[in-house]
């Protein structure tokens, strides 16, 4: 019998389809209608999406229906998984023969009378360059038996085209050759009057100390972490001789030092103490931001040249009532003791490491680390993003994170999260390069050339290149 070919003119979107394309189409070929047509790129695949509308299509008893979308583009082509329809006769001549498909186990296959009359189809492939320009046709053919086909028809959903993307720079931190850390904190620890012993449970000196507890034990307990020091500092406030304040500043913190130390046993090279006999630093922070009456002339007194307990004496003297006030409301929280753990990391080598190091504690990595779990990722992925999106989390104030992770948005086209990042990712050469990629994408083209120059003054040489493909008229 003699095959007959129809080719359809539904030429749909074929000249300036943007990388994902969107439409909808009705009777494509006979018997089938599409809807919902999508097609995008995201990092290595090729996402094809659609509706496929059955419910006009019948299958004689010995005949079979094929329903295959096909990416072609020159003489380079790729079939995607079928759509098979089968008659009755023909579905058991199939399972007679021990035969599963027509075209293979990718296929999804159906009875006729067990058909969907709508089937949502998703295929994501993986992308190689001469999809660049590809056209998607869907293609019917018609079997009937010994395997011959009698009828073929063929529409065109669409053409993907790349957009214009310029190769994204993410840059690789230097390595600290030493990972040094530190928590710190400040506790309220209360002793009794002109005394340097501490009582765990006076008043909240059990929460107070709780406080420096857990934050030791935080990296203590931590296989991967070394303490190099425990940092402890004593502030008194400036009520009593300032001789006395440094008796009891240095005891107080001295007594600190002592009760750590029993805890946890650490060298006495570990504790390291220092002292503030009075904190009018403090002090004047408070009056500053407070409403007291005489608060510009107190601050005037703070910052004096005059001796601390003359300086004292004179504010309890001419301001008697804001003295009371401050005396009340602020000098219980200038008898303090910042604390600070200083420690180290280990370095970490292997990827599989990392991923497990970035699930469980991703304070323990370095910026360098984080790069190299990246690498293992596709660009443009959810993993591959997450991993950037982390870092900048960990070192929120870094111009190379801040980069890296507005590079990571852009590539998925989260511009809003990249504006953010690249607001923190300095005036480097790559950072001008980001922001054009940025403005490239959102199709600003003129703010693109501005900062691509800027970049190119710096030294970046694909900063050149991608002027150039502007200056050629290249948008898409």
């Amino acid at each position: 019998m003699k095959r007959t070919i129809f080719i359809l003119a539904a030429m749909l979107g074929m000249l300036n389809v943007p990388e994902a394309v969107a439409q909808h189409t009705k009777s494509i070929i006979p018997g089938v209608s599409i809807d919902n047509f999508d097609m995008s790129r995201n990092g290595k695949y090729l996402t094809v999406e659609m509706g496929i509308d059955m419910a006009g299509l019948d299958v004689n008893s010995n005949r079979a229906v094929l329903l295959t979308p096909r990416l072609v583009n020159g003489t380079d082509s790729l079939d995607l998984p079928s759509v098979g329809v089968y008659g009755r006769r023909r579905y058991y001549y199939y399972v007679r023969n021990g035969m599963n498909t027509i075209s293979g186990d990718s296929e999804q296959a159906f009875r006729v009378s067990e058909k969907p009359e709508r089937l949502a189809y998703n295929s994501p492939i993986i992308y190689e360059d001469w999809m660049n320009g590809a056209t998607l046709k869907f293609h019917r053919s018609d079997w009937g038996c010994c395997q011959e086909i009698l009828a073929e028809y063929e529409g065109i959903l669409g053409r993907h085209d790349e957009a214009f993307f310029p190769d994204l720079i993410f840059v690789q931190p230097a390595a600290e050759i030493v990972k040094s850390r530190s928590l710190s904190g400040s506790a309220f620890i209360d002793f009794p009057v002109d005394q340097t012993v501490i009582y765990p449970d006076y008043r909240r000196n059990m929460h107070e100390l709780a406080k420096i507890e857990a934050t030791i034990d935080s990296v203590r307990n931590d296989e991967d972490v070394t303490i190099t020091s425990v940092w402890l500092k004593g502030f008194a406030s400036p009520e009593s001789p300032y001789r006395h304040n440094t008796d009891l500043s240095i005891g107080r913190t001295a007594a600190l030092k002592k009760h750590i130390k029993r805890l946890y046993h650490f060298a006495d090279s570990i504790i390291r103490t220092d002292y503030e006999p009075e904190n009018w630093e403090g002090l004047r922070r408070y009056v500053e931001k407070s409403n007291i009456d005489h608060r510009t002339e107190i601050l005037a007194l703070i910052d004096s040249d005059m001796e601390p307990d003359a300086k004292e004496a004179k504010i309890k003297r001419l301001y008697p009532a804001d003295y009371r006030f401050l005396l009340q409301n602020c000098y219980p929280a200038l008898r303090r003791t910042d604390y600070r753990i200083d420690y180290t990391i280990r370095k970490f080598n292997r990827v599989e490491e990392i991923r497990r190091i970035m699930a469980e504690r991703p304070q323990n990595l370095s910026l360098n680390e984080f790069y190299l779990v990246a690498g293992s990722y596709e660009e443009g992925t959810k993993e591959f993003t997450e991993v950037y999106e982390t870092a900048v989390r960990m070192f929120p104030n870094d111009t190379v994170a801040n980069l890296n992770a507005a590079n990571a948005a852009i590539r998925r086209d989260d511009f809003r999260t990249a504006r953010k990042y690249l607001d923190k990712a300095g005036n480097s050469a790559e950072a001008h390069y980001a922001r054009a990629s940025l403005a490239i994408r959102e199709e600003d083209y003129e703010a693109a050339r501005i900062c691509l120059n800027k970049a190119k003054e710096i030294g970046l040489e694909q900063a050149a290149l991608v002027l150039e493909d502007l200056d050629n008229g290249r948008r898409k």
